[in-house]
């Protein structure tokens, strides 16, 4: 609370600094903010420029001006801007899966592009080289595969790149729970003639905990070089190092177990919110580091070749302890944790597309063809204490939640390793290893019918195959590979009533995801095909008011079919069918708008209504675990003073809603005892308020946020429950030269 009064008084220097004159020369401010809030066009939707209005797909982008408005330092945190979109799970640093994930149309989703291409992080994501981020929605498997998509949708980060003056700024920030960063933007051209350019930015950031263990402390290096020989070529190279220690976010999963009858709701269990449960040294090292390659080259007037190479590299070693109910008593848990040791993920990605803008006639075509080979090797290796806490006879045993005195300080990480030293040479770790390679090429393009009217039509093919590591020798296929080809189609129709200020829209997508061999009802080992996702969805875009105001409605429908389900009653109980099918609809609204001068606001409402259309009885007719909460909304308002004495002055609040969200949803059936009960269990709604300040003076900035305000207990999960930050403020104080 202190550093929370502290920075609330920075706030108060802020107003009495601003009382001064800035009189350095500024540009337009008013057309920074409109071309800052208001939707901007995108190459990255569609692999073509492309403005919104005449685009069949809806998109969401955040600049990075609101994210600095914002005082935002994370992609996770940038996120909330986006209509639709819910986080679910926070990075946790581990090789493979240990990005950050989000619920997008009902589907599970994480940051996997950056720039169109490859860009897996799987620590935290630092905001300290985003230009913007977008997100694409709806599944978009014709462009971008089935391996860097979901069907909800894609995100993509828009980096910074160097520019040909020199400049930059540095920063220092600090705040509640020991929160302090400093970040640095440095750009320079090496050369006289400005050919060649460099820009490096880069931020170290520690973070406390509001609960009685944990931590973060995350390193962001991207330096950027480019070069330009001629009018017509330019090549770019990049690189990423994220780099992290942490102790997990306290994260509670929900087993079937008959609690479930006397608790449905996490306020039930009556948590102590700011106790970890766990003791010191739980800690886990992970890095993410990857190289991007870009070469540019304008082939005529109206042709384009774009050659994208990309690398991506996760490793992880440490651990990641997990508190989980189970059995009668909702008044104990069982801890336990999951390792990983030595855990690597390597990726690369190659990308060729040539863009084409030419005439047939009096028809224009806009044109992408492309060649895209993505190459994943897996080598992760997990290793488990599946219950920490042991009786005399070393059976796993759950401990007191309410308990007085209870020293919960023993499962810290000597303990925990003396564990694993006592289980040497007899464990079974369970591992992801193998190598999975995919040949795509696709082409899409606009034809524009009338001035008006334009259609979309896109195809891609993809040859899949799948290498397993022998991991499991019950599997006779263990270890063979699997090939699959897929044709994934795409389609969209856009006819603006006016011209660049209202559009009606429609769009038929695709998306798919590779499955592997299964063993089905029968018990022998079956061949999948590929699970696809189709969505057909309608609605209407404005950018009205010279561009003040823009705004999309959409209704959505996608269905999934040939879902792997369980095969209820056969003999193997690994056993399953390929029949399942998940239909996911609803409703999105987004506006951005420049209201009067110096007011902005950007807002979103989502209606999601997602359910098994066809399963097993244990979840039929049910909205998946992982779909997250049925209503989202989101609101951001601020007001920048444009002139006169408080010019450069800047504030504004915002927030976020989400309805309740059911991490268990179904129903226990127990054929031999002629029994059915009902497994539900939900994290509550929640309304989280923010605000923050600034004032810019030219050469000096100064900053403050306040998250939380309310300071709301409140979860979010992906089949979990993960409690979030109760209120925390930072300040930021930057140099710009």
């Amino acid at each position: 609370m202190k550093n929370v009064l502290m920075c609330a008084s920075m706030l108060g220097c802020v107003l009495t600094f601003a009382q001064e004159k800035d009189s350095t020369k500024t540009k337009s401010i008013d057309a920074v903010i409109i071309n800052t809030y208001i939707k901007k066009d995108s190459e990255s939707s569609n692999k073509m420029p492309l403005k919104a209005i005449e685009n069949p797909q809806v998109y969401s982008s955040i600049d990075k001006v609101i994210l600095e408005n914002q005082g935002i330092y994370t992609v996770d945190d940038a996120l909330k801007n986006i209509p639709g979109l819910q986080n679910m799970w926070t990075s946790n640093g581990r090789a493979g899966d240990g990005g950050a994930y989000v619920s997008l149309r009902g589907f599970v989703s994480s940051n996997s592009l950056r720039n169109g291409v490859l860009g897996a992080v799987t620590g935290t994501i630092d905001a300290i080289n985003l230009e913007k981020v977008e997100v694409l929605k709806g599944p978009s498997g014709t462009l971008f595969g089935s391996l860097l998509s979901s069907y909800g949708g894609v995100i993509n980060r828009v980096t910074k790149k160097p520019y040909d003056t020199f400049g930059g700024n540095v920063s220092l920030g600090g705040g509640s729970y020991n929160t302090y960063r400093a970040a640095v933007d440095i750009n320079t051209p090496l050369t006289q003639d400005k050919k060649l350019l460099f820009r490096l930015n880069s931020a170290y950031t520690n973070e406390g905990t509001f609960q009685t263990e944990g931590f973060r402390r995350n390193l962001a290096i991207a330096p950027s070089l480019s070069y330009k020989p001629t009018d017509r070529l330019s090549i770019n190279l990049d690189m990423e190092l994220f780099q992290m220690k942490n102790m997990s976010d306290q994260t509670f999963f929900f087993y079937s177990g008959e609690y479930l009858q006397k608790v449905n709701n996490i306020k039930d269990l009556n948590l102590d919110y700011r106790n970890s449960y766990l003791g010191k040294d739980l800690t886990n090292t992970g890095r993410s580091i990857n190289f991007f390659g870009q070469v540019n080259y304008k082939i005529s007037k109206s042709i384009t070749s774009s050659t994208n190479f990309s690398t991506s590299s996760s490793y992880s070693n440490g651990f990641m302890p997990y508190l989980y109910f189970s059995g009668k008593d909702a008044d104990k848990i069982y801890r336990s944790d999951q390792s990983t040791r030595d855990s690597r993920k390597r990726s690369l990605n190659f990308q060729q597309n040539f863009n084409g803008d030419f005439h047939i006639g009096t028809l224009r075509n806009r044109v992408v063809l492309g060649f895209d080979y993505l190459r994943v090797n897996n080598n992760q290796n997990f290793y488990d204490v599946n219950g920490f806490d042991k009786n005399a006879k070393g059976e796993s045993i759950p401990v007191p939640l309410h308990q007085s005195g209870f020293d919960y300080t023993n499962f810290n990480g000597s303990a925990l390793q003396a564990q694993y030293n006592a289980m040497a040479g007899k464990e079974s770790p369970y591992l992801i290893n193998g190598i999975q390679e995919n040949y795509a090429v696709y082409i899409s393009n606009v034809l524009n019918i009338t001035n008006n009217l334009n259609v979309l039509m896109a195809l891609r093919v993809d040859n899949f195959s799948n290498k397993p590591g022998i991991t499991d020798l019950v599997n006779p296929k263990e270890g063979q590979k699997l090939n699959q080809t897929f044709f994934s189609p795409k389609l969209g129709v856009v006819y603006e009533l006016i011209k660049d200020k209202i559009s009606v829209f429609g769009n038929y997508q695709n998306s798919f995801k590779n499955l592997d061999y299964y063993t089905d009802a029968s018990g022998a080992t079956a061949t999948p095909v590929p699970e696809q996702a189709n969505q057909m969805e309608g609605g209407i875009k404005t950018n009205l008011f010279n561009g003040k105001i823009s705004s999309t409605f959409s209704y959505y429908n996608i269905k999934v079919k040939d879902v792997l389900r369980n095969a209820i009653g056969a003999t193997d109980p690994r056993a399953k069918i390929q029949d399942g099918t998940i239909v996911s609809r609803g409703v999105e609204l987004e506006v951005n708008a420049y209201l009067v001068k110096g007011f902005t606001a950007i807002a979103g409402f989502s209606y999601n209504d997602s359910k098994y259309t066809q399963s097993d009885d244990t979840v039929l007719n049910r909205r998946p675990n992982t779909s997250g909460s049925p209503y989202l909304a989101n609101l951001y308002a601020s007001y920048q003073f444009l002139d006169g004495k408080l010019k450069g002055l800047g504030f504004g609040i915002g927030g976020n809603y989400a309805s309740e969200n059911k991490i268990v949803n179904n129903l226990n059936i127990d054929k031999d005892a002629h029994t059915q009960k009902e497994e539900v269990f939900t994290l509550p709604s929640y309304v989280v308020l923010n605000a923050s300040a600034y004032y810019d003076a030219g050469k000096f900035r100064i900053g403050v946020k306040v998250d939380n305000i309310t300071n709301q207990h409140y979860w979010i999960g992906y089949t979990t429950a993960n409690p979030q930050r109760l209120i925390n403020a930072v300040g930021t104080l930057t140099y710009k030269f």
